[in-house]
């Protein structure tokens, strides 16, 4: 864990990685034990320095089902200078179905981008519901039309509830504290230069806790039972090696989510968020 590679990497992403290379080299918790015993159990990975409506209530079992979207300011390379990136994310599957970085915020903008992601995903009328906060492109009357027109259900938060947009609050969360965020971007070409790679590495390669540490793309397009299938396979030759290293019971990799949810309402079955 004090390599390179891993040197950012918490113990949990650690494990995942190597055992879905084929190695096992001892349970989550012992990871944590040896890091423990180094002093080193705090968070490893580097941080950036600059840091009264109806309770919304959404429930998804499989992705493109609900979307959470949002815009976020970047700096720009002047004192007042923004750009601003447009995000959208199925909050089953964390992954990110779509983005763009402008150079101002206009609910036209965000109409193009939801209406290009929508075909992308071959999104079917009653089928999705979007969710997002009450700033004005999220209530705009062009955006609005175009959800009625495309048969998507339109939900928002509640005023001054930041807890009602979770996924996206935490998506830009783990973009900004990214230790090769930096504090102003030169131009916009750079900004989306920026983003272009960090969302190739949150879909493709950023494992969840609440995915079952698998990446969004992987459960977003359903082969992430297969990757389970595989570190199953390796737990069950390490058990059968080993099984004096497990004193409780044969190790099995973490669930997949059943479901996710934005205030989970009291009658759904329990799921990992």
């Amino acid at each position: 864990m004090h390599s390179e590679r891993f040197v950012d990497t918490s113990p949990t992403e650690v494990w995942a990685t190597l055992l879905d290379e084929g190695r096992y080299l001892g349970s989550i918790s012992t990871f944590y034990r040896l890091l423990r015993q180094a002093g080193e159990s705090r968070e490893r990975r580097r941080q950036a320095t600059h840091p009264a409506t109806v309770k919304p209530e959404l429930v998804a079992f499989e992705p493109n089902q609900v979307w959470s979207w949002d815009i976020t300011k970047l700096r720009g390379p002047a004192k007042w200078s923004w750009y601003y990136l447009y995000v959208i994310l199925d909050i089953f599957s964390r992954y990110v179905v779509g983005w763009m970085v402008a150079s101002r915020e206009s609910a036209a903008l965000a109409e193009v981008l939801i209406r290009q992601t929508c075909a992308k995903q071959d999104i079917g009328r009653d089928r999705l519901t979007i969710h997002a906060d009450r700033g004005s492109s999220m209530t705009s009357k062009p955006v609005a039309f175009l959800l009625a027109d495309l048969g998507v259900t339109q939900s928002h938060s509640r005023p001054h509830v930041s807890d009602d947009n979770p996924f996206s609050e935490a998506q830009f969360k783990t973009l900004k504290y990214r230790p090769d965020f930096p504090d102003r971007f030169d131009s916009i070409e750079a900004a989306r230069r920026h983003c272009q790679i960090f969302f190739g590495w949150y879909n493709d390669e950023h494992r969840h806790t609440g995915l079952g540490l698998h990446v969004p793309a992987d459960v977003h397009y359903g082969t992430a039972a297969i990757i389970r299938d595989k570190r199953a396979g390796v737990l069950n030759a390490a058990y059968a090696a080993h099984p004096e290293r497990f004193v409780q019971k044969p190790p099995a990799p973490p669930k997949l989510p059943s479901g996710s949810w934005i205030n989970k309402p009291d009658d759904t079955e329990e799921a990992t968020q």
